[in-house]
């Protein structure tokens, strides 16, 4: 079992950058492919960013440019970080993990909420 849990959430202005954070336990962190997915109101669930353990990484054409995700193998965090944030990017923020040897993302995090008024 995996347990995901992220931080960095908040209400921030357009423009202003933020970090989140998530934590990684119960398995071996450089077996799974990792994730940020985003959910606005009324929209379904999106990838925003993926990393893999060797740091290759990939990115919604709507973040391009300015986010960045990364990864921490000795300490099992994950990072998105977030620039020039726009009201568009209001959204809950998911961490997900995927193991190599699955299709799809297994283990999921609670969410946190990230806020950028119009």
């Amino acid at each position: 079992q995996v347990e995901l849990s992220e931080s960095g959430g908040g209400l921030v202005q357009a423009g202003d950058s933020l970090r989140l954070s998530c934590s990684f336990l119960g398995r071996t962190f450089s077996m799974y492919l990792m994730g940020w997915h985003r959910q606005a109101p009324g929209k379904q669930r999106e990838l925003v960013a993926a990393i893999t353990a060797g740091s290759s990484t990939n990115y919604a054409d709507s973040v391009k440019g300015r986010f960045t995700i990364s990864r921490d193998n000795a300490n099992n965090m994950v990072y998105l970080q977030m620039n020039s944030l726009k009201p568009e990017d209001t959204a809950v923020y998911y961490c997900a993990a995927q193991s190599y040897y699955s299709d799809s993302y297994d283990y999921w995090g609670q969410g946190t909420q990230v806020t950028v008024p119009s």
